[in-house]
């Protein structure tokens, strides 16, 4: 029997950051994918709002130079990342203080003289002689990291995280990452003043309702990288795993309207007959196209976007209120970590806003900003407001970090909502996704150029 006119061996729906790596692994086995996007370019999510000069995201999503997947991933070798400053800027009582600017181990036997360093002066006031590390100032009791002794011992559990095999942080007891915390002892004034705020920045999830192994995952990741975005926007990763695929792979404007194991179905151009089918878009898009596909809950995002000529001095910090006195979870003035958001002579400042806005959400972010950054925000010009309801799938325990991306033989699904809910995460499900189909597939599959797509009859 002779095999139907294949036009790709491998059809993937959906061109965000899992459906672009996937597809970025296929081709460079030599097997003939075609990815459909029905947006009218990639990068889902992922994306940028260009606005008189400005490089507006629309979600903010906070990468670490210490993702795997960012190294691993082909395609992405010429990504720029633009670091934050060291830590993260807290925000208390009116103060502003620096925390988890440790130095990052650069092995395990660094980490280990730190977490030894810091735990041997249990009741000092200071810790002296650590390479990189500042020495910590006496401080109030109600200071968002506590005591000198609290500062220590919190730099003695992050540099063991950052050391720490992923696989012994996976084996441990799985809680609410809130109540995870309080078992194991660490302050409340900790938690609340630095940890809550850190991991609602990470994960969008200011309850603390994510999974104990999944917030564990995210703290690793700070304790032994740097919070970065991309260079010219969360869409310059999607733009160049796209740009750098073999001509013809992506098709935009294609809307899929069902899925079987060997063809999809498109409004555009009807039915296209492949070898298997990958799943790469949201959850949501995923079950209608599947229906008994779990969909998962979400945290909403709110990005408020200002632009001002007398730049905050803050630097290139990301600032978390310790305090929750106001809408805004974390703010930065992204046009000194990153220039190119920005026109000369003016600073973008994003603020992300987690759950439901206020009504009058303007309003409300700007008296907040003006006590996080200590200066008047009424001149400050509002560029766009971003809300995204289903920003980030929610990960409450339980939680499966490897949710199956192999659904039968030839259909196949991936993205942040079968792994952890980052780009960590997609690009990661993308690469346990394309492994799987390379395996069913058995050859390499053909060096051919996939055909380019037939207009429906």
């Amino acid at each position: 029997m002779l095999e139907p006119a294949y036009q790709a061996d491998v059809v993937i729906v959906g061109a965000g950051v899992a459906g672009l790596s996937a597809a970025h692994r296929l081709t460079s086995a030599g097997v003939r994918t075609a990815v459909l996007e029905a947006a009218p370019c990639p990068g889902g999510r992922m994306s940028t709002e260009k606005i008189d000069g400005f490089r507006l995201d629309r979600i903010g999503q906070l990468l670490s130079t210490s993702y795997p997947e960012l190294r691993l991933t082909p395609g992405l070798d010429a990504l720029a990342l633009r670091p934050f400053a060291p830590g993260v800027l807290l925000h208390s009582d009116g103060r502003r203080q620096r925390a988890g600017a440790f130095a990052k181990p650069r092995s395990a036997r660094g980490a280990l003289h730190a977490v030894r360093a810091l735990a041997s002066a249990p009741r000092a006031a200071s810790v002296r002689g650590i390479p990189g590390q500042t020495t910590l100032p006496r401080v109030r009791a109600s200071a968002p990291l506590g005591t000198a002794v609290d500062q220590a011992r919190l730099g003695a559990a992050l540099a063991r995280l950052a050391i720490a095999p992923v696989e012994r942080l996976l084996a441990r007891p799985e809680l609410p990452a809130a109540q995870a915390l309080a078992e194991r002892g660490v302050p409340a004034r900790t938690i609340d003043g630095f940890l809550r705020p850190l991991l609602a920045a990470l994960l969008c999830d200011p309850e603390l309702t994510t999974s104990s192994r999944c917030a564990d995952l995210a703290l690793r990741a700070f304790a032994s990288g740097r919070l970065c975005v991309p260079e010219g926007g969360a869409e310059a990763l999607p733009e160049l795993l796209a740009r750098t695929l073999p001509p013809g792979t992506v098709h935009t404007g294609v809307r899929v309207t069902s899925v079987a194991t060997t063809s999809v179905t498109t409004a555009e151009h009807g039915e296209i007959p492949c070898r298997a089918v990958l799943l790469a878009t949201d959850a949501r898009t995923a079950a209608e196209l599947l229906p008994g596909l779990r969909v998962p809950d979400f945290h909403p995002v709110t990005v408020v976007h200002h632009t001002t000529d007398e730049p905050p001095t803050t630097g290139a910090s990301l600032m978390l209120d310790a305090d929750r006195g106001g809408p805004v979870a974390h703010t930065a003035v992204m046009s000194q970590v990153d220039p190119s958001r920005a026109p000369a002579g003016r600073a973008l400042v994003s603020s992300t806003v987690l759950g439901t806005p206020p009504s009058d959400i303007d309003t409300a972010v700007r008296m907040h900003l003006s006590r996080l950054y200590g200066t008047s925000t009424a001149r400050w010009e509002t560029l766009a407001v971003h809300h995204t309801p289903e920003a980030v799938p929610a990960m409450r325990p339980p939680h499966d970090l490897r949710r199956p991306v192999r659904l039968l033989a030839g259909l196949y699904v991936c993205g942040d909502h079968r792994d952890t809910s980052t780009t960590q995460g997609a690009l990661h499900s993308a690469h346990r996704a394309a492994a799987a189909i390379l395996a069913d597939l058995g050859a390499a599959g053909s060096l051919h150029r996939a055909e380019p797509l037939r207009a429906a009859a």
